[in-house]
Parts: C-alpha cells; structure tokens; sequence
C-alpha cells in the first residue's frame, strides 16, 4: 500500500484524506439528525441549533490550542503564531472544546437538559470513517505511532515498521460503540451519562495512546495530548464528586 493515498481526477490528483474527512462529517451530521427524529429530544429545537453552535465553535477553538501545543519548538519557529495554532489541531481538544462551548451557550440561554447523549453514536461514527481518512495518509500526518516491532505493525510510507495508531482508535471506537449499545439494553444511564462515559473512556484511551506515538514531552513528563486527556478527565471525576446522581445506573426491568 502506497502513503498517502490519493485518488486522481482528470490532471488533479487529490489526498483520499480530504474526501474522507468531508464524508464523515456529512454521515455523522445526517446520523445526528436521523437519531433526533427517531427519538423525542426533550430540547427544543431552537436551543439544539444553538447548542450545536456552541459545540462548533468550541471545537474549533479547543482543537487549535491543543493541537499548536502539540510541538512547542515548531510554535518558536512560526512566523505567524496565529496561523500555527489554525494549521494544528486534534480531535481530543475539539471534543473537550466542544463540551464547554456546549455548557457555556446552555447557560446562556438557560437549557437545563443534558444534550450530549444523541451526539455519542454520531460522533464516533464521524470518528471511526475519519480515522480511515488519517490512516490513508500514513506518515504524512502526524496520526502515526511508534517504530516498533510488534505483530500489527505496518510500513506507513517511511520504510519502518510502526504501530498503525489510527487503526488501534478504530478498533477502540467499535468496542465502546458495541460495548455502551449491549450495556443499554440491560441497564438504564442516567440523562447524559452514555457521553460521559464515551468521553471519560476517549480520553483515557487517547492518555495511553500517546506512549506509541511521537510526541514532544513536556517537563511534566506528558504530552500536550496526554494533558488535555488528564484535565477532561479532571473535569468529569468534578462532575462526579459534586453531582453523583448524574452517573447513576438502574437495571431495566
């Protein structure tokens, strides 16, 4: 398999990545609104559009700051800081990004409902079909892992053997896709705990990931990933400590 891959239209040639990413934003969005007409959202439909620009616009921000922190010696360099932050971004800070923004739009215009659990699928269904989109570029993004010498290790374009990262959150996404639709046929979550738990189980994957993929390491002993994983997961054991009866699980009967 050649990296990246590309796919050639007339004289253009173009990365599959482009065409991938704009796919699973459109399937995710169109799963989004299907689920919704499916199922009764108990948000209006006007606080849902301004909750889906709250979550726009935080994932926008939160996934340049993580991602120009990513590499603190290419930030030096930059010519134009701004742009640096722009051109840099990643999904770990888009998620948690979008979580705030979410909360900050809900109380300003006073929505009490939780609204993250008709995200959940859609999301990790975008995730999933966008992460084929990364893998196609292999080490031409910085979405790949390791040298290493272990059974699933692949030449991504550099003529090493590497852990082929996207595939491993792939095969993560599937798992906790499979595992949180199981566990809902037997229990009943709480209003907004099926998000919660994707998000805590994300960033916990995301904090290990980051062991088998190049990074810069701050004096912290972690990278800028691993401690925007720390503080989502922070930001949840806060939620938990002080409202516990959002995490509540029952038996259905």
């Amino acid at each position: 398999m050649q990296f990246p891959v590309t796919i050639s239209i007339g004289t253009s040639v173009i990365p599959l990545h482009g065409i991938i990413e704009f796919t699973a934003y459109f399937i995710g969005f169109r799963y989004f609104l299907y689920l919704r007409k499916k199922h009764p959202d108990a948000i209006s439909t006007t606080n849902r559009i301004w909750i889906l620009i709250g979550a726009i616009l935080g994932s926008v921000l939160g996934s340049r700051i993580a991602g120009g922190l990513e590499d603190p010696e290419q930030l030096k360099m930059a010519s134009y800081v701004l742009m640096h932050f722009y051109l840099n971004k990643t999904v770990l800070g888009g998620f948690l990004g979008g979580v705030w923004g979410v909360e900050i739009i809900k109380k300003m215009i006073g929505e009490k409902s939780s609204s993250g659990d008709l995200f959940t699928y859609p999301l990790i269904l975008a995730l999933i079909i966008g992460r084929t989109g990364c893998f196609s570029m292999g080490v031409y993004e910085e979405t790949y892992g390791t040298v290493s010498s272990f059974f699933m290790a692949m030449n991504l374009g550099d003529g090493k053997m590497r852990h082929p990262v996207t595939l491993y959150e792939m095969a993560f996404l599937v798992m906790i896709w499979i595992g949180l639709k199981q566990t809902e046929k037997k229990y009943a979550f709480a209003n907004g705990l099926r998000f919660k738990i994707f998000m805590i189980a994300y960033c916990l994957f995301r904090f290990v990931l980051d062991y088998i993929k190049p990074h810069y390491t701050y004096r912290i002993g972690l990278s800028a990933i691993q401690a925007t994983a720390l503080i989502g997961l922070l930001y949840y054991i806060v939620i938990y400590l002080s409202k516990k009866d959002l995490f509540l699980i029952t038996k259905r009967k």
